[in-house]
């Protein structure tokens, strides 16, 4: 499938007199129009939800993602009911309707009448029929369509993702494609420079938020909520990031007073996390691509923290060699495939051999940053990745290769209810 060169329909302007703009109708149109072009090979990371009016935003990001999580389930459920594969942008609306049926089923007639409402602008409205027609059919057939799912429809992740999470963890690879597929617990990160963890969890019960306290800055939120909503965030106290990410800062633990790179710094929470809990930290936040720079700078000032931010390249070597650091974050590229709940298109726009290819570009970064680290130093590779060419392998080779390099701690998280999927060695540099 390619993306058309025109949209596949132009969603009614949220003020037309069509659609109200905040019915489920007019949410479904604007989420068929970026599963369309997920499903031809773009990324969410293009931003296909961010011009979407806010009024309809939530709902429709929550029918892509949920029905992108549960992709190849939907895939199968509908294709008992359909005779043959309809235009993209109509089973693109059957996809995001069934999820809505099953995430939501109190309100299953609504969804129906509000699916086929928006099938009304799609195809010259053509569809309406098969739309309230196939929808129909999987109410009256929920139980059998699921029952008669195979193993790959249930799991819902591609064939060979599942067989590669067998051969790593054979004991728990189930709970990890569980995790992949429900959506993503939200934690908080405490600005220690302005308050304190205990300060900023009372306030947050105090305004009726459930909130439990975890390590050192962490704070786990009952239900997700949006920022605007959490007393403390537009006063740079608190932070939106994931309990896992929020180890690296905390493993690489500069000294105070050390020279620290971040390497491949965007969007800058790590960056973040080194000042906030470091002391008198001299900081280079570094990334590829200025626009990614810029978010660092924007992360920093809103939470009233300051690095020298630069853009650069990781896997090249750096224009001033003398400059050294005593301690160094890898973030590196990698497959995502400990955060697949929070960027679900990524389980279905990766291939098998992206793993070996960014197993590459790791093997660059580490061996250009290597050189830019003082003997006696730190360096914390890091990824979001589970699979093992990425991580365990990596750092293997790479200790075979550098005698001078010792492992001091490796830490593999898998995704929980609590915290994503995470990879962390800390390498010293021998003197």
């Amino acid at each position: 499938m390619s993306l058309p060169d025109k949209p596949v329909f132009s969603p009614p302007m949220p003020d037309s007199p069509s659609l109200p703009p905040d019915s489920l109708a007019q949410a479904f149109l604007f989420a068929t129009d970026a599963l369309v072009r997920v499903m031809a090979g773009q990324s969410l990371a293009d931003g296909l939800l961010q011009n979407i009016p806010q009024v309809a935003r939530p709902e429709a990001q929550d029918m892509v993602y949920g029905t992108l999580r549960r992709y190849g389930e939907g895939e199968a459920l509908l294709a008992p009911l359909l005779r043959n594969t309809p235009r993209p942008g109509i089973m693109a609306l059957l996809l995001l309707a069934i999820y809505r049926l099953e995430s939501r089923p109190e309100i299953a007639h609504t969804v129906v009448n509000q699916a086929v409402s928006a099938a009304a602008f799609l195809e010259g409205g053509h569809y309406k029929s098969l739309t309230n027609g196939v929808l129909r059919q999987f109410l009256r057939r929920r139980e059998e369509l699921f029952a008669a799912l195979p193993e790959a429809a249930r799991l819902c992740h591609p064939t060979w993702w599942v067989a590669r999470l067998k051969v790593a963890y054979p004991e728990s690879w189930q709970s990890i494609i569980a995790a992949g597929n429900q959506p993503p617990p939200m934690a908080l990160r405490v600005n220690l420079r302005k308050t304190s963890q205990q300060a900023c969890c009372e306030r947050l019960q105090a305004a009726g938020i459930e909130v439990e306290a975890r390590g050192k800055s962490g704070l786990l939120l009952q239900r997700p909520m949006p920022v605007d909503r959490l007393p403390g965030f537009r006063e740079g106290e608190l932070s939106v990031q994931d309990l896992g990410a929020q180890r690296a800062a905390e493993i690489l633990a500069p000294e105070k007073g050390a020279k620290v790179l971040d390497a491949c710094a965007a969007p800058g929470g790590k960056t973040a996390h080194l000042l906030e809990q470091g002391e008198d930290l001299s900081l280079v936040a570094e990334d590829i691509a200025p626009a990614r720079c810029q978010r660092i700078r924007e992360n920093l000032d809103r939470l009233g923290l300051s690095a020298q931010i630069r853009v650069a390249d990781a896997t090249r070597p750096p224009s001033d060699r003398e400059e050294m650091f005593d301690a160094i974050l890898a973030d590196v590229p990698c497959s995502a495939s400990g955060v697949t709940r929070r960027f679900p298109d990524s389980k279905w726009l990766r291939q098998e051999t992206d793993i070996a290819r960014f197993a590459g570009t790791q093997g660059k970064i580490l061996t250009q940053l290597w050189t830019r680290l003082q003997s006696g130093g730190k360096l914390l590779y890091a990824s979001c990745s589970v699979f093992r060419e990425e991580n365990q392998r990596q750092i293997k080779r790479f200790l075979k290769q550098n005698s001078n390099a010792s492992l001091l701690h490796e830490e593999q998280l898998l995704p929980d209810a609590e915290h994503d999927g995470f990879y962390y060695a800390l390498l010293h540099k021998q003197v």
